[in-house]
């Protein structure tokens, strides 16, 4: 099967892993697209280090299988090395090699020709921008710098796939910034599993995600969707300036609306927090009409849509109240 390319990457079937009676993961099942960028979201504790750890052959599960690029993690390891970078949590990094140095003698170790690996040194220095820091000693470089000369050394063998397990952590938010430029640059050209406890940052750089809690899977599914399992299309913010009877009023009968909260602001408007059921994906413009028509001023008129946290938050509470039950 190794030798054909399907159009999967990852694929993990009933994956467990225990130390003695607790498991850190069980029988997880999910599957990952090639050119996919998946993120494997879930609080610390949750399995995810433990799950790439497994992808990446550094361990080995109690039960189950996985399968990457096609090659057995577990029978079949070495073709898997060949095909993947990972970057671990802790980023081992040699603190008293240069840069350049170390990316040109990892490249070494990861099979590549004399001739292959300089090239490649040249390549991911420049796609990671670290050329300007080639020549330094890794120990003195920034958290920062030292992320992306662990994201270089994870692509510098040109992998199928780029596993990052917590790419941001420690940074500050311009690094931050430049990490997630960095992911978004290699979309595309590579399969990307992130792994990562901060929601936001997976919201923005991948397009699919599976969550964890407590070693099992709570969801898998596109962040788009999962969005919309909350029960509303969009939450919209509107300041308006208009009698208070008239504005309670005016949305009993709005068309497509899940419920209204209206509170005094500042002057004489009211911030009226707007949700809408699943059905209506933008009713900015009928709410805009529908203030021109009663001659009342508006001075914001903003959608906010459910963000991962909020997912996140509403999928667990509702587990827990089912457990509860």
């Amino acid at each position: 099967m190794g030798e054909e390319k399907s159009d999967l990457m990852i694929e993990v079937k009933n994956l467990t892993k225990r130390y003695g009676n607790v498991a850190a993961i069980s029988n997880l099942n999910f599957r990952v697209k090639r050119g996919e960028v998946v993120g494997l979201l879930g609080p610390n504790g949750a399995g995810k280090s433990t799950t790439l750890k497994i992808l990446s052959t550094f361990m080995a599960a109690t039960s189950g299988t996985a399968r990457v690029a096609g090659y057995d993690v577990f029978d079949q390891s070495e073709e898997v090395r060949r095909r993947i970078g990972y970057m671990p949590e802790n980023n081992p990094l040699n603190p008293d090699m240069r840069v350049r140095e170390y990316l040109k003698f990892r490249g070494r170790l990861k099979g590549l020709s004399a001739v292959e690996s300089r090239r490649r040194t040249d390549y991911v220095l420049k796609e990671c921008d670290i050329d300007d820091v080639e020549y330094k000693i890794i120990g003195q470089l920034s958290m920062g710098y030292r992320r992306r000369v662990g994201i270089a050394d994870a692509i510098i063998n040109d992998p199928e796939l780029i596993i990052l397990d917590e790419p941001t952590l420690g940074l500050d938010p311009n690094q931050i910034r430049t990490a997630r430029n960095l992911i978004k640059k290699l979309q595309g050209k590579h399969t990307i599993l992130i792994s990562s406890h901060i929601l936001h940052e997976v919201e923005m750089t991948c397009n699919r995600v599976v969550i964890l809690r407590q070693g099992k899977i709570l969801v898998s599914d596109d962040t788009k969707h999962l969005q919309s399992i909350m029960g509303q299309a969009a939450r919209v913010v509107a300041e308006i300036k208009a009698p208070l009877e008239d504005l309670k009023f005016c949305w009993r009968d709005f068309e497509g609306i899940g419920g209204v909260d209206i509170s005094a602001s500042e002057g004489d408007y009211y911030r009226c927090v707007l949700s809408f059921k699943a059905e209506i994906s933008d009713p900015r413009e009928d709410i805009f009409r529908m203030v021109r028509e009663n001659n009342w001023n508006l001075r914001e008129l903003t959608m906010q849509r459910p963000s991962l946290e909020d997912v996140f938050m509403y999928l667990t509470r509702e587990k827990e109240e089912e457990e509860d039950l």
